[in-house]
């Protein structure tokens, strides 16, 4: 970079710092129209069109709104500060985000990534900003950038070990803080952070095995993950940051090894890390967006479905972050070998990001089933963030003493996808198209959009999953006809009903569909849908059909119990509800054992899957 175009980019910043006018307001950017592009049936609303009400998935986006708010900015910056030689103020961080010299992989983790998921954290500001409009969360926005850009430099990825990485997660934040918190320089940073990280980035996307091949220093400079570079690139270069960055996405494509044999059905999955393949399969499916790649969408799709076969009855994937291999009894071991079964955060981030993108093409209600099974299961039960960093990482599904608990390091990767993922809870709840609206998730919330001439709000009250009942009125300037779309689960029983004003609606109600109620709706209309919730059983895999875990709708059922009990196909199906309390109690030979969803245990060791 010349010293004229340094300077240049370095007032850029202290303009931004003052307060420089925002350019336009991100809330414009997407106006709430069905997209035009070809090959998307379904179309994603705008963060502020969906609000969430009371329920554990508002008061999870709060909690990491206002724990990334408040954060110092000055503890934000200072790892780019110090390894580009700039004064340094505010506190360490401390683990994965503080430089160290006590980084010695796989021994010691301190130090690791430093600065890793600065990115991430602005990202879900942005995203926040976009959802609540809060005026704070905006300017907090606008300083990060500002602060970010003067350390901008090649200087920082001089023995960084994973310049992709966290490159990946750079271009995001930035991305989304153009785009949705209107910060005005922010595309102009990111071309100068693209030239600084571009001479330490391979040739070409390279899996685990060609980084190993490669000169590195320790085990750690084989983990980059330059084949997750493709999907945020993509977005990049649709956002306005430059031609250069679609060029850089095919660039980085990962078809050799990784999206061309899952394009022709072909299993490569076993042994690979599991969340940033999952994550990978975001950029096949950014490919078929923008360059229109139908290889790449059956890449996505074959790759979503080798996940699904592999997965545990949560929807969780990856035990010991790694894929097993199919036919065998890798899966099943995992349950005495490891408690780390699932990633917890970063997992559902990236499958919430998949299953949408899979949602919008396809329109196939599976993969609506598939992103409420990982939320009830998982993320909704995952521990707070603490302030010093402290973070909730993996799900244990271990049949001996599993339980929730902390990661050792502070402010790990799973602290970068949280915010991200409940600043997007919203996006993932509707979906529009062509005929109206489709309702994809079951959770308190409102949505407002624009239908025809009318204005129409919809207010959604549940207490779904405890139960299968769900209400939504409407709220309308005038009468609209329209069809509202519900998703079917495909678990869902014969006793499932719909009722219009409180009559009930002859409509297809075929489980693993969608309901369409295609009428002229006015002021007041209220939806009322009741989803009959079966008990059944769901083994780990083909190859071990007694090794189950009990269901109630979308909801795992994990027993509370101290050792393992005997226990049969028949009792467990015979579970009973324990008053409101949304516990249930099934009586086994040697007395009764309590089982409870994830996000209601606590401290309590627990068992998810059943020896019958």
């Amino acid at each position: 970079m010349s010293k004229s175009s340094r300077r240049n980019f370095l007032k850029g910043g202290a303009a931004l710092a003052a307060g420089v006018a925002v350019l336009r307001n991100a809330n414009s950017l997407a106006a709430t129209t069905v997209e035009s592009k070809p090959g998307t049936r379904l179309a994603q609303f705008d963060y502020k069109d969906v609000q969430l009400l009371d329920g554990p998935m508002l008061e999870q986006f709060k909690h990491n709104h206002n724990l990334f708010l408040n954060l110092d900015d000055d503890k934000l910056l200072k790892p780019f500060r110090q390894l580009v030689g700039l004064p340094a103020p505010g506190e360490d961080m401390g683990g994965w985000y503080t430089p160290s010299s006590k980084f010695d992989p796989p021994k010691d983790m301190t130090g690791y990534i430093p600065g890793h998921s600065f990115g991430q954290y602005l990202s879900g500001l942005s995203r926040a900003y976009a959802a609540t409009g809060d005026k704070a969360t905006q300017a907090k926005v606008h300083r990060l950038v500002a602060g970010f850009a003067p350390t901008v430099s090649k200087k920082f990825y001089s023995d960084y070990c994973l310049p992709a990485y966290t490159f990946d997660k750079t271009n995001c934040g930035l991305i989304d803080a153009y785009q949705f918190a209107g910060a005005p320089h922010a595309l102009e940073v990111l071309n100068h952070a693209t030239d600084a990280v571009l001479p330490y980035l391979p040739e070409k996307a390279l899996n685990r095995a060609e980084m190993a091949a490669r000169p590195h220093k320790n085990i750690a400079y084989t983990w980059d993950e330059s084949y997750t570079l493709p999907e945020n690139f993509y977005l990049a270069y649709q956002r306005g940051a430059g031609a250069r960055y679609r060029k850089l996405a095919e660039r980085f494509l990962e078809d050799d090894t990784y999206f061309n044999p899952l394009a022709d059905n072909r299993n490569v999955l076993p042994g690979e890390h599991a969340y940033s393949h999952v994550n990978a399969l975001c950029s096949a499916m950014q490919s078929y967006l923008v360059d229109g790649s139908e290889k790449h969408l059956r890449a996505a799709r074959n790759g979503f479905a080798f996940v699904q076969e592999q997965s545990f009855a949560t929807g969780g994937w990856g035990p010991n972050e790694s894929f097993r291999t199919p036919g065998t009894d890798q899966l099943a071991d995992s349950l005495s070998s490891t408690h780390h079964s699932f990633e917890t955060p970063c997992g559902a981030y990236g499958h919430f990001k998949v299953t949408r993108y899979l949602l919008r093409v396809t329109g196939d209600s599976k993969y609506g089933d598939s992103m409420e099974t990982v939320l009830y299961n998982t993320i909704l039960g995952a521990k707070p963030i603490q302030p010093d960093g402290t973070s909730f990482y993996y799900a244990d599904y271990n049949n001996n003493g599993a339980s929730k608990f902390y990661y050792e390091q502070k402010w790990p990767c799973c602290s970068g996808t949280f915010p991200q993922l409940t600043a997007d809870y919203g996006i993932s709840s509707y979906f529009r198209s062509p005929k109206g609206i489709h309702l994809n998730l079951y959770v308190p919330s409102h949505v407002s959009w624009q239908q025809g001439g009318t204005r129409v709000a919809l207010t959604q009250h549940t207490q779904y999953p405890d139960n299968g009942d769900s209400s939504m009125q409407l709220a309308m300037t005038r009468p609209e006809r329209f069809t509202i779309a519900l998703r079917i689960p495909a678990w869902a029983g014969r006793q499932t009903r719909v009722a219009i004003n409180g009559k009930r609606v002859d409509t297809q109600l075929t489980p693993g569909t969608w309901a369409e109620v295609d009428r002229t709706w006015k002021n007041g209309d209220r939806v009322e849908v009741s989803l009959d919730m079966p008990l059944r059983l769901v083994p780990i895999d083909p190859q071990h059909p007694d090794i189950v875990a009990l269901l109630s709708g979308p909801q795992a059922l994990f027993a509370i119990e101290q050792g393992a009990q005997s226990i049969t196909k028949k009792q467990l199906l015979a579970a009973q509800r324990v008053g409101s309390s949304g516990a249930w109690e099934v009586a086994a030979s040697a007395g009764k054992i309590r089982m409870i969803s994830y996000p209601s245990i606590k401290e309590e060791q627990y068992r998810l899957y059943q020896s019958t």
